[in-house]
Parts: structure tokens; sequence; C-alpha cells
């Protein structure tokens, strides 16, 4: 197989002193911020390079890679030089960005735009006006490269969480960029998914040449593969000389009265009994009798695959899907959903409107709305556009919005994507506090470090039912694949 330069494959690709990536003296404010988010920011990254972007929730990261794709680079002020490949990013058109810079987003329903698996690989080539053979070679050619042969056509809603994020990879390098920017790509994935996509874009930088760089706030999985890494701290980009101390593993919860409980609760604050659930009358069920009670006081993680059903069985809960056969018991307890998407519960111009939204219904001021905000880490961000945050931010934006609610049932789709450790451990107190408060917390999740410190009990689901369920110290100690 060919380069993504042209030239064969004679073996390993190798670092080269060229420059992929040059950054100078940039500076960049969004609009209606207090600060730039950088001042004066330089960086390089080598061709070849697999490199690892780090940095807090709201460093910069997004931004910075952002701003290297002409396309989707974010309003505001701008100044100084980026380039790519030699070529000034502001030169670009639509052509030379899309053979130059590749990006694939964190997650990849803002970016699957086709119905089928085919017509997504396809749609960007022929938005360049490439030839049908043309096409037709670039597709067989990539979808041989990452097996995608089986479900080129399937229809795209029908894939499961890892299936999408690896066609958004699939349909970026059928346009054959040189140079790869990723945001947060593996935060929805499940263990073995998370695997498989890795070793794939571990091939596109060996065998096809491709500079790759990761926004990551999980760089632990992806040390085996990363030649560098760069820490984004206070505007500025640093060069990590210590690649093994981005691997090692952090207590959340370091208070005792924050620990998950040794005994949960008996009484149930809901239950899915004998529950089936599928999105259309033709497509396979969802959920396949599903039988589950979770206690009131405790907070529940929920594991499992891609496409088991985690997210379908919380709408179930959140009364946002109904089910078929079986029913769902709640009684009259509150229920409040954070979804994967933080985006759906933002609907104002300013974090501060964000956090009054509900304030005449739900009863509470403002300066219980900034109280909250500031014991998530939201301080200082009120006259800020929540879509101009960072992801993380984002995630604690809406989290804030529902925990203002005080619903006596939490449900969260991965509240943790996209969040740095500080944010974990400020989510991981903000929920034991909840469930010590008498409210309940399910929450389905990949991120396996923070299932087995923060929650009372794990349950695993496997094809739309769950398979077990135990303290977490039980269920990491037994499980082959499901490792913390």
């Amino acid at each position: 197989m060919t380069r993504l330069d042209g030239s064969m494959m004679t073996g390993m690709v190798r670092g080269s002193d060229e420059p992929a990536i040059e950054v100078r003296g940039l500076r960049f404010a969004y609009p209606g911020a207090e600060a730039p988010v950088f001042d004066g920011l330089d960086w390089r990254v080598s061709q070849g390079a697999f490199a690892l972007l780090v940095g807090g929730t709201g460093s910069g990261k997004s931004t910075l890679l952002s701003l290297l794709k002409p396309e989707i680079a974010p309003t505001g002020e701008c100044a100084g030089e980026l380039r790519v490949l030699g070529e000034n990013v502001a030169d670009m058109d639509v052509r030379a960005s899309a053979e130059r810079v590749g990006y694939v987003f964190q997650d990849p329903e803002n970016q699957i735009v086709c119905e089928t698996v085919w017509h997504e690989m396809a749609f960007g080539l022929e938005n360049l006006g490439m030839s049908r053979d043309e096409m037709r070679r670039r597709v067989a050619e990539t979808s041989y490269f990452f097996g995608l042969e089986d479900w080129l056509h399937r229809d795209t809603d029908t894939l499961s969480g890892g299936r999408k994020q690896l066609l958004s990879l699939a349909a970026v390098l059928a346009l054959r960029p040189r140079v790869l920017l990723l945001d947060e790509p593996t935060s929805q994935l499940d263990p073995v998914a998370e695997k498989n996509f890795l070793h794939a874009l571990f091939r596109v930088n060996r065998e096809l040449g491709c500079t790759v760089v990761v926004a990551t706030h999980q760089p632990r999985p992806m040390l085996e593969y990363a030649t560098c890494a760069y820490r984004i701290e206070g505007g500025s980009v640093r060069e990590v000389v210590d690649l093994a101390s981005l691997g090692s593993r952090e207590g959340l919860l370091a208070l005792d009265s924050c620990l998950p409980a040794q005994v949960a609760a008996t009484s149930a604050a809901a239950a899915i009994r004998e529950g089936w659930f599928r999105y259309g009358r033709t497509s396979g069920w969802v959920l396949r009798g599903l039988d589950v009670a979770f206690s009131a006081g405790v907070v529940h993680a929920v594991v499992g695959g891609n496409g088991c059903g985690k997210s379908t069985m919380l709408s179930v809960l959140a009364k946002t899907a109904k089910l078929q056969r079986g029913h769902m018991v709640r009684g009259t307890a509150s229920a409040a959903l954070l979804p994967q998407n933080p985006k759906a519960l933002l609907v104002a111009e300013t974090v501060r409107d964000e956090l009054m939204e509900w304030a005449s219904t739900c009863g509470y001021d403002e300066a219980v709305a900034q109280e909250r905000a500031a014991s998530l880490g939201l301080s200082g961000l009120d006259g800020r556009h929540p879509y101009d945050l960072s992801g993380g931010q984002r995630q604690l934006l809406a989290l804030a919005k529902l925990l203002l609610i005080g619903p006596e049932l939490l449900l969260l789709d991965e509240p943790t994507k996209g969040l740095d450790l500080a944010s974990r451990c400020i989510i991981a107190r903000a929920l034991r506090e909840h469930a010590q408060g008498g409210g309940t917390v399910i929450m389905a999740t990949h991120d396996l470090d923070f299932a087995e410190q923060v929650a009372d009990e794990i349950a695993m689901m496997f094809d739309g039912e769950i398979a077990c369920v135990e303290p977490p110290t039980d269920f990491f100690a037994e499980n082959v694949f499901y490792r913390a």
C-alpha cells in the first residue's frame, strides 16, 4: 500500500526534523472572554510523529487543534502564524486543507452526515469533485485497510459507538491528509473498541506515514504508540520529557467522607421489569427482557460494550423512551438526564443565562446558581457563550444545571467524557454528595477508573440485559476484559 505522500511503504516511519505543524506567536481570544486563550504561543510537531496533547479542561487543546483546520476554526480574535507542512493555514483553500489536515471529532455524531457507510466514505471525496472511478478506488482501499467491507452498506445510525468512531477516522483518511488531528477520539469507546481504534491509528501513523496528534485527558492507553507528548498550560505549550509520567493513576476521592458506601441502601429508587425496546419495527431489540433495580442513596455504574443498551436504558428511566414490553417503575421520584452530548441542554447565549434558565421554576436564586457553578470549577465564565467553552467545561455546565434542579434520580451518560483529572475529581465529589444526600446516581460509563473509585456497585450490560451486578472490588478482581 502506498503512503499518504505517494511513496511506497518500506517499513516503520521515523520522525523527521521537518515540521508537520509550526505555530509562532499565536494569540487567540473568544468573543466576550476576559482574557485570551493564547498570547504568544509557539509549538512545533515533527513530521511522522505520533504526538499526544494533554492539559487541563479549558486549557485550549481543542481550540489549538481546530485553529489548524480552517473550515472548523472557532470565531474570535486571532493573530500569529500557523503552518501545516510549510503552508500558512490562512492561505489554504478547501482542497489544500483536505489534503493536508484531517480532523476527527470527539463525538462521531458531530461528523457523520450520510445515511450509509458507503456514502459517508465517499462524501468528502465527492465534495472535492473527484471522479467516480477515483472515489470507488479510495473507498475500496480505505475499507480494506480498516476492515469495513462487511458493513459498508449498513445504515450509519445502526452502528455501535466504536464503529462510528472508526468510520469517522476512515472517512477522513479516504481524503489522504498528511496530518491527522483527533480530539478525545476514545472518550466514548469501550475498552475493546478503544484498543482496536488505537491500533488502527497506530497503523495510520506507521504504515501510511501520517503525522498524528491526539488531544486527550486519558493518555495512558496511548503511551505504547506515542513518540512524543506536549502539555498545554497557561496559554503555552511545552514538551513532556518523561512520557511514562503520563501513565500514573491518580486518586479521585481523597476524603473518607466521600468514599463509596460500604453497605448499599435497600429501597429501590427505580426499576425496569422484563423490559424490551427497539427503535423501529424492523430493527433489532436493544433491550431484551432487561430486569434491573437501582437502590436509593447509591452511586450505580453501568458498563458494557458500545451498543449493548446502556444509553437506551437511561432514556427509558428518564421517560424519554417508552418500553414496547415490560414496565418501568420510578414512583414519584424526579429525574434528570445528562446525555452524551451536553449541547442538548445548552440553549442560552451566556453561561450565566444557562445557570438561571430554570431558576423561577425550581426556586433557586443567582447566589445559589453561582455557588453551584463555583463548586464545579466554572467561576469566571459568566459572560462566555456555552459553545465557546471546551467540551469538558460544557459537560460541567450541563451537570451544574441539572444539580440546580435537585433531582432525586440523577442519570448520566458518560459524565467524565472530555474531563481532566481535576474536573473528574469535582464530578466524583458531586456524585458522592448527591447520593449521601439521599439521591440516586445511575451513570453509563466507559471510564473504568472512575467507576472503580466512585461507584457503590457496578452492573455490566450485555446484549440488552444485565450480566452481573457486583461491588467494584469484586467486579474488577474477577473481570477478564473490563479492568481499571
